[in-house]
């Protein structure tokens, strides 16, 4: 799953600037796959990506002011809280990564920007552009692509589709409780705080719904946790001041793509042209919702 950041003024970017949103998207892409190697349920292996993260999270977190670090009152609450909402994103998340595709796990799970543009209309109380208003059409046409072709291929993919676009949901309220708090703390901080309080509620979904918790091969789960909540989250924090949302929008092109790779040579998933359409409406929505988030 993508890390959250505050946008503020682009700067001028260099290819490194480019290397770095590439390799984060990436990382983030490949993280259904850990998922489903690994020998625990999906909402276990959520757990071990967030608390075998923490440690190096933590680290990286000292680097930042100490004024950035400490956290107490409201702010202390927004994070627990953000950090609930992201436990509820992973739990859903991972459950839908087991049974729909990778390629649909990975567009759906990003369905959050697109509740957070409607939500940012409802707060300026305004008219939607026009912009953004083919973003909401082109999601909705594309959702309904890969969600009909999961239904033809069993009740369980289309079900899975669900739980990815519930996690959207969820990740859009994560997104929400954080941007103020992001305000007063450094990322790497905000980062450590919702992870710290992430984990144990995903522990104890994970023990309600009687799954395999401790794994006999730790490998998919140590990568899972570098790769999507260390490497990932850390590359886009990173990347973000660096471009324009429209440029941050076209890189998740690239999540899809690499997740239907994946799917195809790992556990032979074949893409339809209804997904291809599909995945390209969904992307493309969320492109055109980036690029319309502009101040009024």
């Amino acid at each position: 799953m993508k890390a959250v950041s505050a946008q503020p003024k682009p700067r001028s970017w260099s290819p490194a600037h480019l290397a770095a949103l590439i390799a984060a998207n990436v990382a983030l892409a490949l993280g259904p796959w850990f998922v489903r190697l690994a020998d625990t349920g999906p909402v276990a292996a959520g757990f071990w990506r967030l608390t075998l993260a923490v440690p190096v999270i933590f680290a990286l977190s000292l680097r930042e002011p100490a004024e950035r670090r400490r956290v107490a009152g409201g702010t202390l609450v927004l994070v627990a809280g953000a950090g609930a909402f992201f436990a509820l994103d992973l739990a859903s998340w991972h459950v839908g990564i087991a049974t729909t595709k990778l390629a649909n796990a990975s567009l759906f799970g990003n369905s959050g920007s697109l509740i957070l543009m409607a939500w940012g209309l409802v707060a300026a109380r305004r008219a939607p552009r026009g912009l953004e208003v083919a973003a909401i059409l082109s999601a909705l046409a594309g959702a309904a692509l890969l969600m009909g072709s999961s239904l033809e291929v069993s009740h369980a993919s289309f079900v899975g589709d669900l739980f990815c676009l519930l996690a959207g949901f969820f990740y859009a309220f994560y997104i929400l409780m954080l941007a103020p708090a992001r305000a007063r703390l450094g990322q790497f901080s905000v980062l450590f705080w919702s992870t710290l309080t992430g984990a144990p509620i995903l522990l104890g979904v994970a023990a309600l719904m009687g799954e395999a918790i401790v794994p006999h091969d730790w490998t998919p789960l140590l990568v899972l946790a570098m790769s999507s909540q260390v490497i990932g989250q850390g590359l886009l924090i990173y990347s973000l001041k660096n471009f324009t949302p429209l440029v941050i929008g076209l890189a998740l092109l690239t999540q899809p793509a690499v997740s239907a790779l994946a799917g195809w040579l790992a556990f032979g998933e074949v893409l339809s042209l209804g997904d291809v359409a599909g995945m390209v409406l969904l992307a493309g929505a969320l492109a055109m919702a980036k690029a319309g988030d502009k101040p009024s």
